[in-house]
């Protein structure tokens, strides 16, 4: 069996990835448009928060009707755009 030689997600220690939970919580609860870097996508991924699933440990981003499922995990910088 051959293992693909993808690069791995980098670690965040606990402090970052409650710093990301919080920023999203406060984007939420706000009504905030977010603009998110998620590792492994090439693109952005711009919008509202819709739902945050703690069953799934994803985060639900909505824009222009069309949801976008991100892995909690995978959330590497929330920015406000600026435009």
């Amino acid at each position: 069996m051959i293992k693909s030689k993808a690069p791995k997600r980098p670690t965040r220690d606990e402090f970052v990835l409650e710093e990301i939970g919080n920023q999203l919580t406060e984007a939420y609860q706000e009504g905030s448009e977010i603009l998110l870097t998620v590792w492994g996508w090439d693109e952005p991924v711009r919008g509202q928060i819709d739902q945050m699933d703690s069953r799934t440990g994803k985060v639900h981003i909505k824009k222009d009707g069309v949801i976008t499922k991100v892995p909690f995990m995978d959330i590497m910088e929330i920015n406000y755009p600026r435009d």
